[in-house]
C-alpha cells in the first residue's frame, strides 16, 4: 500500500536543539525519514531478544513499531539522570524486595518504619513505602455482582447489570461444563493409552507409533495426540493447565458472580467517602499469582543495565505502590482516595493500570482526578480489553462528564502489537476518537513478576506504563512543563501512521489508524524529548 510521507510525523523536529536540563552542551540532530513506504514490514518471527524489548526498539531501525526508547537512550539521555520522578502505581500488590525493583520503591522519609505512629501526619499509620486500600483482602465481587447484590432495583443501571451478570454466569457455566468434560475425556483416554503402552510416562512418538484396529483404542490415540499438538507438554502438564482453568472459573463464579460472597476485610463501608485511612501499610502481593502491579511497575522503572532481567523506561524514578486493585473490580472510594494519598505525598505522576463497565461512585473518581489536576499530577490510564469503541461504550475510571473532560491531566491509551502493518493495533484494545489519546506497546511484554520472576504478558495495562514510564522521562528532565503540557508533548509527538488497521481482531473490521484515538499517533519516546525541550525553551 502506497503510504504518505512522514516527513513530519515519525521525527518532525529537524533542527538542532540542546538538550535542556541534562548536563550537556552536545546539539541533537534529528533526520527525518522521507517516506514510510521505504520502512520495510518484520514478517519473520522476533528474535527471543526482541520479544523480551520490542517496547523499546525503533520503526525505522528495527522495523518493530515501538517506542524508540533505546534511541532517546543512545542520541539523548546518554549518561544523564535528570531530577528523582516519583510515579505512583495504583493496582495490585508490587513486589518492592524483587532484584529488579527494590533499589527504585518510594520511601516516606517523613515516617518511622514500624512504630505504629504517624509520624508525618498525613493519616496513614507506618506508610513508609505507599499504602494497601484493600487490607487483608482480595478476592473480591465484579462491580454488576454489588450492584445486584444490595437489591435496590431503582439503582441507576440495575437492568443493566443484570443483564451483564446472567450473560456471564451462563458463559462462565457452559465453560466450565466444557472443561469438566475435556478432564473425563482426557483421563479416559491417558488411562487406554497407558494400559495399551504398558507405562505410565509415554511420549508422543510411543502413541504415534501405536497399530491397532480397535476403535475405541483409535478415539483415545486421537484425544492424547491433540493433545501433544497443543504443544503444552506431556498429558500430565495438560490436564494440569485444564484444572487451572477449572478453578478459575470456579473462583470467578464463587467470587466475582457470588451475591453472598463478602471479599472487603477493611471494616470501611465502601459507599461512605467519610470513612477513610483504613487498610494497611503492607504494600506487597498476598499471593505469587497477584502480580499485575509488579509487572507494571517494572514496565516502568526496572533497573536499567544491572544485568537483570529487563530495563524499564524510566532511569530516575520511584514507584510509590498503592494497592488497589482485588483479584475482581476495585472499588470507586479506594481509587478516588488512592489518587489523593499519590497527589498529597510528592507523586508527580499516576498510573492506573485496570477499569471496569460500571462505575456507581464514578463521581468521586472525577472530583480526584481534578484534585490531581490541582497538584500538577498527571494521570495515565489503561484503555481497557474489551475491543470495544469507549466513546460509546465507556470504561470506568474515565475524566469526563456528559462527554466532556473535568480536567487535562489523564492521558488514556490503547495498546500496539509487535507488528507493524494492519496487525499493529492488539486485537483486545479499546479505541475511540474522543476518550483514547494515543496507543503504546502493550502486546506480549516481558517485565518484572513477584519473587525476581520475569514473565510476558499483554494488555492496555501494559501499554499504560510504558507511556507513564516516557512520561517520567520528560517530567524528569524538564520539571519546570506542567502535567498538562507533558500530556500534550506525547500526543503531539507521537508517530503518525496513515495505515488502515484492523479493530478487534476482526478482519471486516477496518479502519484508519489515525481514527482510533484522539492524537490518531503511537507514543515515541525520542520524538517526546525533542519536544520537551523545544517548548521548555518557550
Amino acid at each position: 500500500m502506497k503510504l504518505k510521507s512522514i516527513k513530519q510525523t515519525i521525527i518532525p523536529f529537524a533542527s538542532a536543539m540542546l538538550f535542556y536540563g541534562c548536563g550537556t552542551t552536545a546539539p541533537i540532530l534529528s533526520t527525518p525519514i522521507e517516506n514510510i513506504d521505504k520502512i520495510p514490514t518484520k514478517f519473520s518471527e522476533l528474535t527471543p531478544t526482541e520479544k523480551q524489548t520490542w517496547g523499546h526498539l525503533d520503526l525505522v531501525k528495527d522495523t518493530i513499531p515501538g517506542m524508540s526508547v533505546n534511541k532517546a537512550y543512545k542520541e539523548i539521555i546518554k549518561a544523564n539522570k535528570g531530577l528523582t520522578t516519583i510515579v505512583a502505581v495504583m493496582d495490585s500488590g508490587i513486589d518492592i524486595d524483587h532484584e529488579d525493583l527494590d533499589d527504585v520503591i518510594w520511601v516516606n522519609k517523613g515516617e518511622i518504619p514500624n512504630n505504629g505512629k504517624d509520624d508525618d501526619n498525613n493519616g496513614y499509620i507506618d506508610d513508609v513505602n505507599g499504602w494497601n486500600f484493600l487490607g487483608e483482602g482480595y478476592n473480591e465481587q465484579l462491580e454488576i455482582t454489588r450492584i445486584l447484590a444490595k437489591g435496590d432495583t431503582n439503582a441507576p443501571n440495575y437492568e443493566k447489570a443484570k443483564t451483564t451478570y446472567e450473560s456471564q454466569r451462563q458463559l462462565l457455566e457452559r465453560n466450565l461444563e466444557r472443561t469438566n468434560q475435556t478432564i473425563t475425556l482426557l483421563v479416559a483416554s491417558d488411562k487406554a493409552i497407558s494400559k495399551h503402552l504398558g507405562k505410565k510416562e509415554y511420549t508422543q512418538y510411543d502413541v504415534n507409533a501405536i497399530k491397532t484396529t480397535d476403535q475405541a483404542l483409535l478415539q483415545h490415540k486421537g484425544i492424547i495426540t491433540q493433545i501433544f499438538g497443543f504443544g503444552i507438554g506431556t498429558v500430565t502438564e495438560t490436564l494440569d493447565a485444564i484444572k487451572g482453568q477449572t478453578k478459575s472459573i470456579n473462583d470467578r463464579l464463587n467470587y466475582h458472580l457470588g451475591k453472598n460472597f463478602k471479599g472487603r476485610k477493611t471494616g470501611d463501608n465502601p459507599d461512605n467517602l467519610n470513612q477513610k485511612f483504613y487498610g494497611n501499610a503492607n504494600v506487597k502481593p498476598s499471593l505469587k499469582t497477584e502480580s499485575h502491579g509488579t509487572h507494571v511497575a517494572g514496565i516502568i522503572a526496572s533497573e536499567r543495565n544491572n544485568g537483570k532481567g529487563v530495563n524499564g523506561v524510566a532511569n530516575n524514578v520511584q514507584i510509590m505502590p498503592i494497592r488497589v486493585v482485588p483479584d475482581g473490580d476495585e472499588y470507586d472510594k479506594d481509587v478516588a482516595l488512592g489518587i489523593r494519598y499519590a497527589a498529597d505525598n510528592g507523586a508527580k505522576i499516576i498510573n492506573m493500570s485496570f477499569g471496569k463497565d460500571f462505575s456507581p461512585h464514578n463521581d468521586w473518581v472525577r472530583d480526584a482526578i481534578v484534585y490531581a489536576e490541582s497538584k500538577d499530577v498527571l494521570i495515565v490510564n489503561a484503555a481497557g480489553n474489551d475491543s470495544k469503541n469507549i466513546d460509546f461504550e465507556p470504561s470506568f475510571p474515565d475524566d469526563t462528564f456528559n462527554g466532556t473532560e473535568v480536567a487535562n491531566n489523564v492521558i488514556t491509551v490503547g495498546s500496539l502489537d509487535a507488528k507493524y502493518g494492519s496487525n499493529l493495533v492488539s486485537d483486545f484494545s479499546n479505541y475511540g476518537k474522543a476518550n483514547v489519546d494515543v496507543f503504546a506497546p502493550g502486546g506480549a511484554i516481558y517485565s518484572t513478576f513477584p519473587e525476581n520472576e520475569y514473565q510476558t504478558i499483554g494488555g492496555t495495562s501494559m501499554a499504560a506504563p510504558a507511556t507513564a514510564g516516557v512520561a517520567a522521562l520528560i517530567r524528569s528532565f524538564y520539571p519546570k512543563l506542567k502535567a498538562s503540557e507533558v500530556k500534550q508533548i506525547i500526543l503531539d509527538s507521537g508517530v503518525s501512521i496513515p495505515t488502515k488497521v484492523v479493530v478487534g481482531g476482526d478482519p471486516n473490521n477496518v479502519s484508519a489508524f489515525q481514527e482510533l484515538s484522539k492524537s490518531g499517533k503511537m507514543v515515541n519516546a525520542y520524538n517526546a524529548l525533542l519536544l520537551a525541550e523545544k517548548r521548555a525553551k518557550k
